[in-house]
């Protein structure tokens, strides 16, 4: 078995009598220690597919594996377990606690779980060991988005999931969030999966699967991952 494996998977949000299908009879899996980017356009169900992944959302018909695990039959304080101690979350808008310091949005994290890897460790590896007692509105938005990294793995998650991590960032501070997170699968060997719609990306995967109108329709290894350096877009 695959470290992750979504089996014939299909969500289906109902308003009304009106159907909407965000998946549809969607199949992967990927590898431990694999850096995957998932990519397809606006509306093509990336962000259902990573919610139903990392236990925010429950799917309609099928099956999720995690590390053996088939998380998709937990019921919602499982689920709720599930999601505290396994998985590690960063979105485009950052979601940091606006009145606590970046040093505070890291260790509130880890406070969640047994076995957290150490704050000021963190701080140092993300470069803002400066700036640790300044609150998110004092920080750039790629300094914000590190507090973010640091904040996702403090929990020393078998999974991260990154839902457009530079949407909102320019290109050069894209690229240093990019560089980050290839650095957590290359050297740290985390499990990182990128949701985006710039294809450009996937040259620095180990696998890409893209998606269309709620289905997976290619699910390929790249056999010569590149550096974040040498991407452009």
């Amino acid at each position: 078995m695959s470290y992750i494996e979504f089996r014939n998977v299909s969500k289906v949000y109902k308003t009304g009598s009106v159907e909407v299908r965000a998946l549809d009879g969607c199949e992967f899996f990927i590898e431990k220690g694999e850096l995957c980017v998932i990519v397809g356009q606006s509306g093509a169900g990336k962000t259902t597919l990573l919610n139903i992944l990392g236990g925010m959302d429950n799917l309609t018909t099928g099956q999720v594996f995690l590390d053996g695990r088939e998380i998709s039959a937990l019921q919602t304080k499982e689920l709720a377990k599930f999601r505290r101690e396994n998985v590690g979350f960063v979105f485009q808008f950052y979601n940091l606690i606006s009145n606590l310091t970046a040093y505070e949005n890291v260790e509130m994290a880890a406070q969640l779980v047994k076995d957290p890897i150490d704050c000021d460790l963190l701080m140092n590896e993300v470069g803002l060991a400066d700036r640790r007692n300044n609150f998110p509105a004092q920080l750039s938005g790629g300094e914000q988005q590190r507090v973010a990294i640091a904040r996702a793995i403090a929990k020393n998650p078998k999974l991260l999931l990154c839902d457009e991590p530079t949407g909102a960032l320019d290109y050069q501070t894209g690229k240093q969030i990019l560089h980050m997170l290839q650095h957590l699968s290359t050297d740290k060997h985390m499990t990182v999966v990128i949701i985006t719609h710039n294809s450009a990306l996937t040259a620095m995967a180990d696998r890409v699967i893209r998606v269309k109108n709620g289905k997976v329709i290619s699910n390929v290894i790249n056999s010569s991952p590149v550096s974040v350096d040498s991407i452009e877009w």
